[in-house]
């Protein structure tokens, strides 16, 4: 990247070799399978928490990459208002993970956190090689974005203990199936150094 674009309008990144990205945890789960979804996503919730909480002790980027729900007029911060007080089956994630203020995001309107958004450009800017996947759901848009970023030469990262989909089947499969297609290290976020990756 040339010297004269190496920040965003006059804002510096830290670089950063690896960023964390939570994907549609911000999630009102109000559609016909979201009550499957209900336990598990609390569960995952819980631990990207920590594990957010790690990222942060190593400087590491935290890019929230969420659906817009359809809402095409809203920003992120009415998605994060819906789901808070608006009695949804998911405002208990929302608690959990909302934002802080220096974390980044970005509304995507299709499954993978690559399309039609500008991840790309923020990752460039970052000068990131290794993306840590986690959220909703393992089978659709974890899968969907894993394989976009390992198609732009990311190393992949899906914490098995930070993902779910409707069954734990799906999830299993899932997984499975990222450690053969995209060579994903899907090690739980329990055991990831994350200092490690962060200076590797």
């Amino acid at each position: 990247m040339s010297e004269k674009n190496a920040d965003l309008h006059g804002n510096v990144l830290e670089q950063s070799p690896v960023a964390l990205l939570v994907i549609d945890m911000i999630n009102d789960l109000e559609f016909p399978e979201g009550e499957e979804f209900v336990q598990s996503s609390e569960q995952a919730a819980q631990n990207i928490v920590r594990l957010k909480e790690q990222a942060r002790q190593h400087r590491i980027p935290v890019i929230y990459a969420n659906d817009n729900f359809g809402r095409w007029r809203s920003d992120f911060n009415e998605v994060i208002e819906h789901v808070l007080h608006d009695q949804v089956r998911g405002q208990r994630l929302a608690e959990l993970l909302r934002p802080d203020q220096d974390d980044y995001f970005v509304l995507k309107p299709k499954h993978s956190a690559f399309y039609a958004t500008t991840l790309s450009t923020l990752l460039q800017y970052f000068q990131v090689k290794r993306l840590i996947l986690t959220g909703i759901s393992t089978d659709s848009c974890i899968a969907f974005t894993a394989s976009d970023a390992y198609m732009r030469d990311y190393e992949v990262y899906v914490p098995s203990d930070c993902t779910t989909a409707r069954n734990e089947e799906f999830t299993k499969t899932t997984l499975d199936f990222l450690e053969r297609s995209v060579h994903a290290n899907t090690t739980p976020s329990t055991e990831l150094d994350l200092g490690k990756l962060r200076h590797q």
